[in-house]
Parts: structure tokens; sequence; C-alpha cells
């Protein structure tokens, strides 16, 4: 199995169609163990959605823009693993005047919000996890994200944000690297999570995808992006580091779609 004997912190699980749940199920799956993140009103949700996952997983508080709650994490990692073996960060936020054509009249505030809850909480949950993986003689970081080397219709703040975060992995690949812990991102199609539907227009997505990708793409499937994490956080992609890996049915390396038949 290629996560045999990893300890692992998955965060972003809310409900069962969320691809960060089928990102734990296949690293159960491949001998993983895992805990789970959540935090606020959503935690319920973490709590119910990790009762279906095939070992039940605790689940521990953290708001990734808490100092108190990543230092709390730590603790409890370190007490209860000694180290840790990698994380995916599957954290993403940006208020509803951030999103949805409005990009010429959001707020700093609004920008900074998903700037900082989507892109450098990257940084923050590497720099917290970094002694007890620097204490596994190294280790992988996953994000997921949505590429954004193209400006996307009523995404706009978001969009910024994903685009940073990319940046922010290579940023921390660059610095991670001396201690072995390799950093990458999964840039995923779109996936009809509950996430994804508070994206306004959400099917204008799912239209582009049914057009340009070569491969197909089914938005009610993530197991490939699953797949993909699971790899990545593994010992067969040791020396990978700094990539952003589209698993997106190959939509974007075309520049159009087929004509209708």
């Amino acid at each position: 199995m290629l996560l045999e004997g990893k300890r692992l912190v998955v965060t972003g699980v809310l409900t069962d169609d969320s691809i960060a749940f089928h990102a734990a199920r296949v690293a159960q799956e491949q001998g993983a163990e895992l805990v789970l993140t959540g935090f606020g009103r959503a935690m319920r949700l973490t709590q119910r959605s990790a009762k279906r996952l095939p070992t039940v997983p605790d689940v521990l508080e953290l708001d990734i823009n808490s100092e108190d709650d990543m230092a709390a994490l730590v603790s409890d990692l370190e007490g209860r693993w000694g180290a840790v073996d990698g994380a995916l960060h599957a954290i993403a936020y940006a208020p509803d005047d951030a999103l949805g054509g409005n990009f010429m009249e959001t707020p700093a505030e609004s920008a900074s919000t998903a700037f900082l809850t989507s892109a450098f909480s990257y940084k923050t949950l590497a720099a917290g996890l970094r002694p007890l993986l620097q204490k596994a003689g190294g280790g992988a970081l996953v994000a997921l994200d949505f590429d954004n080397s193209q400006a996307w219709p009523l995404y706009d703040w978001m969009g910024v944000a994903k685009a940073g975060l990319q940046a922010v992995t290579r940023y921390l690949a660059r610095d991670l690297g001396p201690d072995h812990i390799r950093v990458n991102a999964v840039a995923a199609g779109p996936l009809g999570t509950v996430a994804a539907k508070s994206i306004p227009h959400f099917s204008l997505f799912e239209r582009e995808w049914e057009a340009r990708a070569p491969l197909g793409w089914d938005v009610q499937d993530p197991s490939p992006v699953a797949e993909m994490v699971t790899l990545l956080l593994s010992d067969w992609t040791k020396m990978t580091t700094g990539e952003v890996i589209h698993v997106d049915g190959g939509f974007h390396a075309i520049a159009a779609g087929s004509e209708p038949s």
C-alpha cells in the first residue's frame, strides 16, 4: 500500500462529497492513519463525515487563521504521534462580495480575507507542521487548487487567491526542500461539491469542461483527484516538489473545444 504507516493530517472535510473526504478515504485504503480538522459550526459536519470513512478518525479543532488553534493542533499531534508524515491543505473561503462578477467593486477587506484563508493559510499549515515533519525525516504537503493562469468569469478574487496559492506552493517548496519536505498542489477540474456549488453559476464551468477536456470530465467523480493526492503524499514522488499537477481531463492543455458533430 502506498501510504502504509504514514501519519497524515487532512483539512477541509465537510460533507462526504468533498474532495478532501475522498482523499481521506483513499489515503486510509492505502494504509494511512489520519486525523481530520474542522472548526466552528462546520465541526459537526466534519464529525459526521468522519463516521463514513473506512476507519473513523479523530477530528481536531483548527481555525487556520487562529494562532492558538494551530499551536493546539501541533501539541496534540506531537503527543499523539511524535511526528507527522504529511498533510492535505483543502481550505478556501471568499466572502460573497469577492465572487460573482463583483471584481471591481470588491473591498480590500474581502480580497484580503480570500487571500489569507485560501493561500497564506498553506504557509500557516506548513510552518506549524514543519517541526513534526522534520522529526519524521521529511514528508509531503499537498494543496487542493483550481488553476488560475487565466481569468475566469465570476471567480474573481478567489481566482486571485488560487493564483496566490500556486505561488505559495513554489516558495514553500524552496524553503522546505532542505528539510526533505515536498510541497505540491493539485489543480482539479470542477467537481460538484458543496463548496463549488457556492460559486455563482457553477454550471458554466461544467459546460466548458464538457467542450474542452479531451479525456472528458465527470463533475460527480472526485476519485481521480483523490488518487493523485494520495500519490503525492506517498514516497513514490520523493523527487517531486513545487509542482501544480492538473487533474482536469486535460482541459488546461486545450485552447478551444471541439466543434459539435
